[in-house]
C-alpha cells in the first residue's frame, strides 16, 4: 500500500469513527470502540477477545468484554449509521437481499444456540443463526441489518432467556418474519432500494411479497417447485406450469458475472396481467413466474415469483435474480476479513453489538472499494462495444400459458 493510499484509507476510517462517535456517550467508550474496530480490520489470525486486545495494546480483553456486554450504548443506533453509510457509498437504485447465516458454537448458553439446520455447514449443527439484509448496487455490496433467530426451545423457556439477557418482550418469530421486519425497517428508513430478492426460504413468505407490492417495490424471489399458481384452468404447481413451456420459450441470458465469468442459464418466463391496488388506477406493475435452467444439468430448474414495473423485461428480472449471490459474498468477506463469526460473547446484547461493529468494519471496506471503482471508471475511456445485454428485449412466455383462454389471467396464490 502506497503512502497516498494509506492516507486515504486512514482518512476514510476517521470519517467512519466520526459518524458513529455520538452513539458512545463517554470518551473511553469511543476509544475502546475505535480499538475494537481497528482490530476487526487488522490482519489478526483469530479475532477473538485476547488477540484483539493484544493487537490494541491492552493487557487483557476485559475492556472489550465490557464494550460488548455491559457498557451503555445502543447497537441499533450504530446499525442505522451502517445502513446510511452504505447507502451513501453504494448509491441509489440497488437491490435489498435477505438471507441467513450460521455461527457454529459449543455449549448451550449462548443466546439462541441450538441444534438446527444451517446452510453454512449444509447440515444440522449446534449453532446460532442470524437473519441479515445486504444492499447491492453496481458499485458494491454490504450488510445493512441483522436479527438473531431464537428457536422455540429458547422463547418457551423464559428463565433461560433471562440468563442470556434476552428482553422479556422478545418472543418467537420465524426467520421469514424477521426478514419481513428487516425489509420494512430498511425501506421505512429510506434505503434507496428498487428491488428485493431472496432465496426460496424467504421467497415463499407471501406476507413479505404482499408488503413489497403494497409499497410498490419490485421483487424477484425464489420459490419451491411446489408453489401454487392459479389459472382459469385450475391450480398449477409452478414446476408443472413451467413444464408446459415450449422449448423456444427458453432464452439464454447471463444473470451477472461470477468468479469464473458470466453466469449463463436458460430462462423461461410468463408475464401475468398488470395489476393496480386501487380501482381506476392505471396498472403500474406485472407479476411474473420465472424459471432458471442449468445448461449442463437441464433437470436442475429453479423457480421464481417476480413483481416488476410494466416497463421491465425478462433480462431485468434475470439481473435482479442474479444479485442474490451478493449476500453470500458479504457473509464470506465479513467472516474472513472482519471477524463476523469470531466473537466470544454469550449474551443477547453481546451478539448484536459484535455483529453490528463487524458490519461497520465490512461497510468501511465496501465503501473503500466503491470509491476506488468509481475513480477507475472516471479515468477509463468509454468502450465502443455493443449495447449491454440487459438492454435487449425479450418476449415473455404469455401466449403459451396452459389456460382454457390463452389471454386468461394467472394468479400467484398466497
Amino acid at each position: 500500500m502506497g503512502s497516498v493510499e494509506a492516507q486515504g484509507w486512514a482518512a476514510e476510517l476517521e470519517s467512519v469513527f466520526a459518524r458513529v462517535a455520538g452513539r458512545f456517550a463517554r470518551a473511553d467508550l469511543r476509544w475502546r470502540m475505535r480499538d475494537y474496530l481497528r482490530g476487526l480490520l487488522a490482519p489478526v489470525a483469530r479475532k477473538n477477545g485476547w488477540q484483539l486486545a493484544e493487537y490494541a495494546g491492552h493487557r487483557t480483553p476485559d475492556g472489550f468484554q465490557r464494550l460488548l456486554n455491559s457498557s451503555v450504548w445502543d447497537a441499533d443506533d450504530v446499525r442505522d449509521d451502517v445502513r446510511d453509510y452504505v447507502a451513501e457509498k453504494l448509491g441509489i437504485g440497488g437491490v435489498l437481499i435477505t438471507d441467513d447465516t450460521g455461527f457454529m458454537k459449543k455449549g448451550s448458553t449462548s443466546a439462541g444456540v441450538g441444534r438446527q439446520y444451517t446452510g453454512t455447514s449444509g447440515k444440522i449443527d449446534n449453532c446460532q443463526i442470524g437473519v441479515f439484509a445486504a444492499y447491492a448496487t453496481d458499485h458494491g455490496r454490504a450488510l445493512v441489518d441483522r436479527e438473531l433467530y431464537l428457536p422455540k426451545s429458547w422463547t418457551a423457556d423464559r428463565e433461560r432467556c433471562r440468563a442470556a439477557k434476552i428482553p422479556e418482550e422478545r418472543g418467537f418469530a420465524t426467520k421469514g418474519e424477521l426478514a419481513k421486519a428487516i425489509v420494512t425497517r430498511c425501506l421505512a428508513a429510506g434505503l434507496p432500494a428498487q428491488w428485493v430478492t431472496a432465496d426460496e426460504a424467504y421467497g415463499q413468505e407471501w406476507k413479505l411479497r404482499r408488503l413489497l407490492e403494497e409499497l410498490g417495490v419490485g421483487y424477484v424471489v425464489a420459490v419451491p417447485k411446489s408453489q401454487q399458481v392459479k389459472s382459469l384452468a385450475g391450480m398449477w404447481r409452478i414446476d408443472e406450469l413451467i413444464a408446459q413451456a415450449p422449448e423456444d420459450a427458453w432464452q439464454r441470458l447471463s444473470c451477472g458475472d461470477g468468479a469464473k465469468g458470466p453466469r449463463v442459464y436458460d430462462w423461461a418466463s410468463a408475464r401475468l396481467p398488470a395489476i393496480s391496488f386501487f380501482d381506476g388506477d392505471e396498472p403500474t406493475h406485472h407479476r411474473w413466474v420465472l424459471a432458471r435452467r442449468s445448461l449442463t444439468r437441464p433437470e436442475e430448474i429453479a423457480y421464481y415469483f417476480a413483481y416488476a414495473p410494466t416497463t421491465c423485461m425478462v433480462a431485468d428480472l434475470v439481473k435482479v435474480a442474479g444479485t442474490r449471490w451478493a449476500i453470500e459474498e458479504c457473509f464470506q468477506a465479513a467472516k474472513n476479513e472482519c471477524g463476523l463469526d469470531e466473537y466470544e460473547v454469550r449474551r443477547y446484547i453481546g451478539w448484536y453489538r459484535h455483529v453490528t461493529l463487524s458490519m461497520l468494519a465490512h461497510a468501511f471496506l465496501a465503501g473503500l472499494a466503491a470509491e476506488e471503482a468509481k475513480g477507475a471508471a472516471e479515468t477509463t475511456p468509454p468502450a465502443h462495444s455493443s449495447a449491454s445485454p440487459w438492454q435487449r428485449s425479450a418476449d415473455s412466455w404469455n401466449t403459451s400459458c396452459p389456460t382454457t383462454d390463452r389471454t386468461a389471467s394467472l394468479e400467484i396464490t398466497h
